[in-house]
């Protein structure tokens, strides 16, 4: 009897402890350790002022994607707009959201707006 006793008493210790261990080890994954190295993750297009000050009123399409690129969304709805973001999640210096909304009227750029504005709008 005392042996049954002994044998269901360690089996439920043990399985206690695996279970704590096993927590332990899960959350130790959301643990940020000091000194561990975490990398830069840029996402979207980039935008530079650059790019901004090359586009004008009335260029096509075609030359629009060239200065730019692709746009990271094109609205399935309104053909006329593209959209472009960029972001950079650094983990030591918080980076603003860049982003530049494009709109056409048919083939030719009609005017855009966003975050960035072209260098000869810009008060120094």
């Amino acid at each position: 009897m005392i042996y049954i006793l002994q044998d269901t008493l360690t089996g439920y210790v043990m399985q206690r402890l695996t279970i704590i261990i096993a927590l332990l080890l899960a959350l130790s994954g959301c643990v940020e350790f000091p000194g561990v190295h975490k990398i830069d993750v840029p996402q979207g297009n980039i935008i530079t002022r650059d790019m901004i000050d090359q586009l004008e009123p009335g260029m096509s399409r075609k030359q629009v994607k060239y200065i730019m690129g692709s746009p990271l969304l094109q609205d399935t709805f309104n053909s006329d707009r593209w959209d472009y973001y960029y972001i950079l999640r650094s983990q030591t210096s918080a980076k603003p959201e860049q982003h530049i909304s494009l709109y056409f009227k048919g083939d030719k750029l009609d005017h855009f707006e966003g975050n960035i504005e072209p260098s000869h709008l810009k008060e120094d």
